[in-house]
């Protein structure tokens, strides 16, 4: 499972329109889900990102989480996270997971990250839709995280 987190003063998602996910100060996480993908890698991802120490301290050293700020996260599902552009120009999807399995993990992975950060502090994007995201980056902090093979407990 791969996470590309970027830390946002705000974030939106709209689908045809209209707004169905928001944040201010926070995180934004595209996340991708790939065929051999568990529940594990969506409990360890997910409390990786609550704990990613990102965020500025009295020193403006990154050394604080999500979790320690009280910011809130946006999660967008993204498939194109696992393209592999490396034959030709036209990525291959192989790896991503089929809609349903990925949904389901896709889930879990907000459950998980809701449960660390507490209620009210994560928003979605829509599942498969086609999203239009508008953020301010901070910093700008961008990161990609990949669950390991056989996921265990975040650091």
């Amino acid at each position: 499972m791969r996470a590309l987190i970027q830390r946002v003063r705000r974030a939106e998602v709209t689908v045809a329109g209209k707004s169905v996910g928001r944040t201010g100060p926070g995180l934004l996480i595209f996340l991708g889900v790939s065929r051999t993908d568990g529940p594990g890698d969506a409990d360890w991802l997910a409390r990786k990102c609550a704990a990613l120490r990102v965020f500025p301290d009295s020193e403006d050293r990154m050394n604080i989480s999500l979790r320690q700020t009280g910011g809130e996260a946006l999660v967008v599902s993204q498939f194109t996270l696992y393209g592999d552009a490396s034959k030709g120009n036209r990525p291959a999807y192989v790896m991503a997971a089929e809609p349903g399995p990925a949904e389901t993990l896709y889930e879990r992975f907000v459950d998980v990250l809701t449960a660390e950060l507490g209620p009210g502090r994560v928003r979605t994007g829509t599942f498969g839709a086609m999203m239009m995201v508008s953020l301010e980056n901070d910093g700008p902090v961008t990161l990609l995280v990949e669950s390991p093979r056989e996921a265990g407990p975040a650091a």
